[in-house]
């Protein structure tokens, strides 16, 4: 080595792969090397420059950042690393700072083990040191195949590889992760499906849950961690938040994998994988929320049903669901100032009387009109809730043994090919024993039978959730509860329409007003006005 280092920069780094390599590549011993060799050199470690845990084939790392702040600002006179790997793996940036930056601001780089040394140019190891910079960056692209070839067979094997959970789940003792509920956080995650169903904004679950002070998943998770979390994050419930927990089919039990990746192993930018190539898994864990109320939050989420908020942050019975006749567009809800609130096609209102009539209706007048036809569907006479809720009962009972004698023999199916493939793959490693089968065609079977294996398991297990008999008695019980409530029906509430109205067209005023309900699973009814 030719003349003094002066003030030295020593970088260290070490990737999440790297520490598989042991202590050798260790931030540790890469500190006691290079501290070494500037000390035996004459140089004065003016600066430490440390990136633990990043990849190589990024350069917005923040040792990497404040490195050439220095550089620039002349703190330094030597940058200082292990190897060129330590430095980067992209083989154009780290040729740029040696070749470029690092001279443009008169400072000396050298790569120890690698003996690359820009003060000597004309020596052997910088003619290599082209080459030397390709190899790593294909080492990296290597390792990245590598990584990627691994999580595809895992997600393929209903393996859980992210590190979170959703909220409501926690990680399962079992070899794949599999998520487990989480009581505390599932009753959240019911009850704002519960609230939703009862016609309950985004804004006002989020409200309500944040009224009462239960934590929000982020906070939730922190406490659970019993660790200070590193972002600022606000304990409030958003509506953003109540919005991803409806929509999440992981409370269903479907577990759904590869739904971001990176746009390159040198580009380390996020992007969103397209529905079709994602890897799902259904009845990979048991579900929080039954199909049934799945389905009816999803339907609620459509634009039909969601409804607009008052200033009160109310959203009224009829919001959403009344229907121009003409244009077919949705109703506004108006109000003036010591009037009663109106509806009136929302085409009339943003356009004019030139593209379609007012259609204008009283909101008394069309909930009164509403609430009666519901209670001449439902009937006047008194409700049994007994005869409702053993009638419910016997349904549900009927209908839960058709299913589980299905589920059952599906259940024993599986089983019966559980054992069957032990018995494969105990006689294909006899055959290898017996030397009577080649060792590539002993690892290709017993690989495959594994695989089927592990997707019976799964099948077994979503098997034996489902035919864990449901509490029938509670579910035949609220259901009275909302029958006898509905027929009583002393109010229209949102709850109300949202369970029995699909969507109501109004007629334009005239002699013969016209209006058409349409009631969920009914034919349309057209009330007297």
């Amino acid at each position: 080595m030719t003349a003094s280092l002066g003030r030295t920069g020593i970088y260290l780094r070490l990737s999440r792969d790297d520490e598989r390599a042991g202590e050798s590549v260790s931030i540790e011993n890469q500190r006691a090397i290079l501290r070494k060799f500037v000390a035996e050199q004459g140089g004065a470690v003016a600066g430490e420059y440390v990136d633990d845990g990043w990849s190589g084939t990024d350069f917005e790392r923040p040792g990497v950042t404040r490195l050439l702040e220095d550089a620039k600002a002349g703190k330094l006179d030597t940058v200082v690393v292990k190897d060129l790997s330590r430095f980067g793996r992209n083989y154009i940036r780290v040729g740029q700072y040696i070749d470029y930056i690092f001279p443009a601001y008169g400072i000396r780089f050298i790569a120890l083990n690698d003996r690359v040394d820009t003060a000597d140019r004309a020596s052997a190891a910088m003619d290599m040191m082209p080459i030397m910079n390709v190899f790593n960056e294909w080492h990296a692209a290597n390792t990245s195949r590598k990584i990627r070839a691994v999580l595809e067979t895992n997600w393929r094997q209903g393996r859980y590889t992210n590190w979170a959970y959703p909220y409501g789940y926690k990680a399962g003792t079992d070899e794949k992760r599999t998520a487990v509920i989480d009581e505390d956080a599932a009753r959240v995650v019911r009850r704002i499906y519960d609230m939703r169903l009862q016609g309950g904004s985004l804004q006002a679950i989020a409200r309500r849950l944040t009224d009462e002070g239960i934590p929000n998943p982020a906070t939730y998770f922190t406490r659970l961690d019993g660790r200070k979390s590193e972002r600022r994050c606000s304990p409030h419930w958003s509506p953003k938040t109540v919005r991803d927990i409806l929509r999440d089919p992981t409370y269903l039990g479907t577990l759904t994998q590869h739904k971001t990746t990176r746009f390159s192993y040198k580009n380390h930018r996020v992007v969103s994988v397209p529905e079709g190539e994602r890897v799902v898994k259904e009845h990979a864990h048991a579900a929080i929320i039954s199909r049934a109320v799945w389905d009816r939050v999803q339907e609620m989420n459509g634009s039909a049903l969601r409804g607009r908020a008052d200033m009160a942050k109310t959203v009224h019975p009829l919001s959403g669901l009344l229907v121009c006749a003409d244009c077919g567009r949705k109703m506004k809800r108006r109000t003036s100032k010591g009037k009663n609130a109106r509806y009136a096609c929302r085409t009339y209102v943003d356009l004019g009387r030139r593209y379609c009539t007012s259609h204008s209706i009283g909101e008394r007048q069309i909930e009164e009109i509403v609430l009666n036809d519901i209670r001449s569907m439902l009937g006047t006479a008194g409700i049994d809730k007994e005869a409702v809720r053993k009638d419910c009962l016997r349904t549900l009972e009927q209908r839960g043994m058709q299913n589980g004698r299905s589920d059952a023999r599906e259940l024993r199916e599986c089983r019966a090919r559980l054992a069957r493939l032990d018995g494969l793959i105990a006689s294909v490693f006899e055959e290898r024993v017996l030397g009577s089968l080649p060792e590539s065609v002993c690892k290709s079977l017993c690989e495959r039978y594994q695989a089927e294996k592990d997707g019976e398991e799964a099948r077994i297990a979503a098997l034996e959730a489902r035919l864990a008999c449901p509490d029938c008695g509670q579910i035949a019980e609220r259901y009275a509860e909302r029958f006898v409530r509905c027929a009583a029906c002393e109010e229209l509430t949102r709850e109300l329409c949202l369970q029995l109205v699909e969507r109501i067209v109004v007629g334009e005023r005239a002699q013969a007003r016209t209006i058409e309900i349409f009631y969920r699973f009914c034919a349309p009814t057209a009330p007297e006005t």
